[in-house]
């Protein structure tokens, strides 16, 4: 457990006052969201079969929480880390057309996750995937919807000053774009969350490119799983969060795999078992479109506008009775 408490930390909103805020937040962001990406809102799955190998495997590291089902055999039920890949899945399923996308409340529960500031074992985000050509998976495709949902982040931050003009956040106007390798060459002493810091103190909002393969230094500048994002084509949206005097990631996102990618990073990772999966052959066999898509924190996109200091003060999950205390005793109010 980590805890970092901001000095003089005022919480400004009542916690009713913080729960309207949290819910004019989600309506109105997702609302801007779809319009501006042309998504459309589905229902998703809590849950997936094992053997579909629709899980998100996040760092490789994480186990999933898992059961059985009376009416499902020995078949092993997986909760969802997120929807990465399910999401293709559904675009063709359910007939989406090109350029047209899909977005969806996703919840998670991420038992192994290190409980401090920013991380609970509980994970809310808005998941989309959008439908794009072949021809559209290059880094302008991707940097033109970081550049929009910069903008729908903005534009949320001028609608919560209307309305709590006393507890806004006010963000850099603009994002900035930089590749993992160029901030070890930046930064060779510093360790990949140092990194992070340095460059978002330095210019407020940075999206950090290319994440999953390993750098000149031999080392990954974070992990990735293998099948779904295309390494050469993703990356996070991260702030500087003055609060907590860190980086606060709010988005990771990127063109997805084609064939081609899928078979090397899984050629890489030593994994190459997983193209008998149903969702890799599809691929592999060009039969799911190619898309762009990503997640993007509720919880932490509500700590971002409102400065939180505790992401337990814009949602209600489970923290160590030491935590619980520390943040009682200086005015953090944990839901």
């Amino acid at each position: 457990m980590h805890l970092t408490i901001p000095k003089d930390y005022d919480p400004v909103l009542s916690v009713r006052d913080t729960q309207e805020a949290i819910k004019y937040i989600r309506d109105t962001f997702q609302k801007e969201l779809g319009k501006e990406l042309n998504l459309s809102r589905i229902s998703a799955p809590l849950f997936v079969e094992k053997s579909s190998g629709l899980n998100d495997d996040l760092n490789g590291s994480e186990k999933a929480v898992s059961f059985t089902m009376k009416e499902m055999g020995d078949e092993t039920i997986e909760v969802v880390h997120s929807l990465a890949k399910w999401k293709r899945m559904a675009l063709k399923k359910y007939g989406f057309a090109m350029h047209e996308g899909l977005y969806t409340n996703m919840n998670a529960i991420r038992k192994d996750e290190e409980l401090d500031n920013l991380h609970s074992a509980y994970v809310d985000q808005w998941d989309w995937e959008k439908v794009i050509d072949e021809s559209e998976r290059n880094v302008e495709t991707l940097k033109a919807h970081v550049e929009t949902i910069f903008k729908v982040i903005k534009h949320m931050e001028h609608e919560v000053w209307y309305k709590y003009p006393q507890a806004v956040n006010h963000l850099p106007d603009k994002i900035h774009f930089v590749t993992s390798q160029q901030l070890l060459d930046i930064y060779p002493n510093l360790d990949p969350r140092e990194r992070e810091n340095a460059i978002t103190k330095e210019l407020g909002c940075v999206f950090v490119m290319k994440i999953g393969g390993r750098l000149s230094d031999g080392q990954k500048h974070d992990g990735r799983a293998p099948d779904y994002d295309d390494w050469q084509l993703n990356g996070d949206i991260l702030f500087w969060y003055e609060p907590l005097q860190q980086a606060l990631e709010i988005s990771s996102m990127g063109v997805r795999v084609d064939e081609k990618a899928l078979h090397e990073q899984l050629e890489i990772e030593d994994c190459l078992e997983r193209e008998e999966l149903p969702f890799h052959a599809a691929i592999l066999n060009k039969e799911l479109p190619y898309t762009i898509g990503g997640g993007i924190g509720q919880s932490r996109l509500c700590m971002l506008l409102l400065k939180k200091a505790h992401i337990g003060e814009v949602q209600a999950s489970l923290w160590p009775q030491e935590m619980i205390d520390l943040c009682e005793e200086n005015d953090i109010r944990l839901l």
